[in-house]
């Protein structure tokens, strides 16, 4: 359990670190909500978080893949010789 303390013209609470912890909270930016209950407190993702992760993975997939490399070797058309 936690009270309000104040902090400035502001209130805040401290949270134990063994919660911090559980709830991955460490070191994130954090956004606060305003629900039926109470107040949520939850993590900012961030835009594009774990995308690197993801086209790596999918990289690594391609390369195991050889269906798709024949069309993306192949040279590219000669439009000269299309009549229109």
């Amino acid at each position: 359990m936690t009270t309000l303390i104040r902090i400035g013209n502001s209130q805040g609470i401290r949270i134990p670190k063994a919660i911090i912890e559980q709830a991955q909270l460490s070191d994130k930016d954090l956004k606060l909500k305003v629900v039926e209950d109470g107040l949520l407190i939850q993590s900012v993702k961030k835009p594009r978080q774990g995308w690197k992760k993801q086209f790596d993975k999918a990289i690594q997939l391609q390369k195991s893949d050889h269906s798709d490399q024949e069309w993306l070797d192949a040279p590219l058309a000669n439009t000269e010789e299309w009549e229109w």
